[in-house]
């Protein structure tokens, strides 16, 4: 039986097209900065990105803990929505790696308003961890896909500067936001100090992400990166992957954004499932059934299609490039089948 695996977007396997590239990939020791495939791509993510410097991580979960790391000293802490991605999905790693903790808000599908940030600020007091850093994740994961909008970005922008804070993006999927909006990646992240993209997201590359920010700052995550056993050799093998996968694979989102659109309103049609339509922006849907979330997973894994539990009651679906049109209709079917 053959699986729709609708789990994720980083589920992807390398096309025939990315595996020569990566076959085909010059390479030297990139700890040395002599990988000449890794310098291509840092060169061409600091120029999408409109910043100064960029570099080359094994994951999205490292580059989000070496920017917040840079920012902040221990006893320090993060502002962020609730439901984010560094607080769930990176195994304790802001108390672990860095000794910093987090103080939430419950934004409205995962986006924060400036009111809602610069409530929280915390006052200058010695008994009080100190806010540092004011972190938004674009496009948010658990609130389905959604997307900050330019106006939003700047609004809490002016709180980070009025408090002197620093401003990081989580940008793991910002390549489905910039598609979907039509805003260019370098304007999305024009006032942020440091941003995280992931190359394996949507992208269909099988490992790697980028931060970047000032020059500075990325030869201070250099050492972090090396540090905490990030720095690889002739690693430009896998970053040719990336490379490609950032020339040739970001325009086609908007079809997974479609499939997500398709899907989400022939959910709507069938009984024992809330799907509400607003919230999807992108290749990302949300759904609740009547049924316990994960009963329900495995019953549909069972007919052939792989979906996240998320919630008791609550599933997630993510579109991507190794999933057809034909697949989501029949992905729809085995749902609608489901008792």
């Amino acid at each position: 039986m053959s699986i729709i695996d609708l789990r994720s977007d980083t589920v992807t396997k390398p096309s025939k097209e990315m595996r020569k590239a990566m076959f085909e990939a010059e390479v030297g020791d990139d700890v040395y900065k002599e990988d000449p495939t890794v310098n291509e791509l840092e060169e061409y993510m600091k120029n999408l990105l409109g910043k100064e410097a960029a570099l080359y991580v094994p994951s999205g979960v490292m580059g989000n803990q070496i920017c917040l790391n840079i920012h902040t000293q221990p006893g320090d802490e993060v502002i962020c929505d609730a439901n984010a991605h560094i607080l769930h999905y990176e195994s304790g790693s802001l108390s672990a790696l860095s000794g910093i903790q987090v103080n939430t808000i419950e934004g409205k599908y995962g986006i924060m308003t400036a009111e809602q940030v610069e409530s929280i600020v915390r006052p200058n007091a010695y008994y009080m961890p100190q806010s540092k850093v004011i972190e938004i994740e674009n496009t948010h994961n658990r609130a389905g896909g959604t997307i900050y909008n330019l106006t939003t970005i700047a609004n809490i922008h002016a709180v980070a500067k009025k408090y002197n804070l620093k401003y990081h993006m989580d940008g793991a999927r910002l390549w489905h936001a910039s598609v979907a909006t039509g805003v260019s990646m370098a304007e999305y992240v024009r006032l942020f100090d440091s941003v995280s993209v992931c190359l394996s997201k949507g992208l269909g590359a099988p490992i790697g992400s980028i931060i970047a920010g000032k020059k500075d700052f990325i030869n201070s995550a250099i050492r972090v990166r090396k540090a905490w056993g990030g720095g690889m050799r002739q690693v430009g093998i896998i970053a040719a992957a990336g490379l490609y996968a950032v020339k040739n694979n970001v325009e086609r989102l908007k079809d997974d954004h479609d499939k997500a659109k398709f899907f989400a309103e022939a959910m709507q049609e069938i009984e024992g499932i809330t799907c509400d339509l607003e919230g999807v922006e992108t290749n990302i849907v949300m759904f609740d059934t009547i049924m316990l979330a994960e009963e329900f997973a495995q019953k549909c894994e069972e007919k052939g299609v792989r979906l996240s539990a998320f919630d008791k009651h609550r599933v997630r679906v993510v579109f991507h490039m190794d999933v057809s049109l034909e697949d989501v209709k029949k992905a729809i079917k085995i749902i609608g089948e489901i008792k």
